[in-house]
């Protein structure tokens, strides 16, 4: 398996894993969105001999902790036939390196606390945050000691606001 920078010759791969592993387009649609509104930070797409999965970042805005870096990752899928390999947890693994190689403090996901809590992501420090998506299933994951301090209200990509 390979993982890389999705490049713009991408796009329908990245479209067909999303529909086939959430039956929408919602997902795929929220990557375009944030493509298109300069707000995707970082994308990358795993192979397997063929697309099998792709996981998205894009801007967080804190807004009493603006010197805090932040990210939110979403959204993440493998397609069907490649669900169970190792492939999301290897695209999250390569994303979190790439944005601590960065520079980011600061990584939030909404997601199952039990997948996500492997990675270090933990709901307490999400709930210094006051987010549209607060709750147990909120998480936040500090990529430097300034991340752990982070707190307040934030502001989510604008492509969240147009999700159904």
């Amino acid at each position: 398996m390979t993982i890389r920078l999705k490049e713009s010759a991408d796009w329908h791969e990245i479209y067909a894993i999303y529909v086939a592993a959430f039956g929408q387009s919602a997902e795929a649609d929220l990557v375009r969105n944030m493509q298109d509104d300069g707000d995707l930070i970082l994308s990358l797409i795993a192979y397997n001999n063929q697309p099998a999965g792709h996981i998205a970042y894009s801007h967080l805005e804190l807004h009493e902790a603006s010197a805090v870096k932040a990210c939110v990752l979403a959204p993440l899928a493998v397609a069907p036939a490649f669900q169970k390999q190792g492939i999301a947890a290897a695209l999250v693994r390569h994303s979190l390196r790439h944005l601590t190689d960065k520079g980011y403090d600061l990584v939030v996901v909404l997601g199952e606390p039990h997948y996500y809590g492997r990675f270090g992501f933990d709901p307490k420090l999400a709930e210094k945050l006051k987010t549209p998506y607060d709750g147990p299933y909120l998480q936040a994951l500090a990529l430097s000691d300034l991340g752990k301090g982070a707190h307040g209200p934030v502001s989510y990509a604008r492509a969240f606001a147009e999700l159904n």
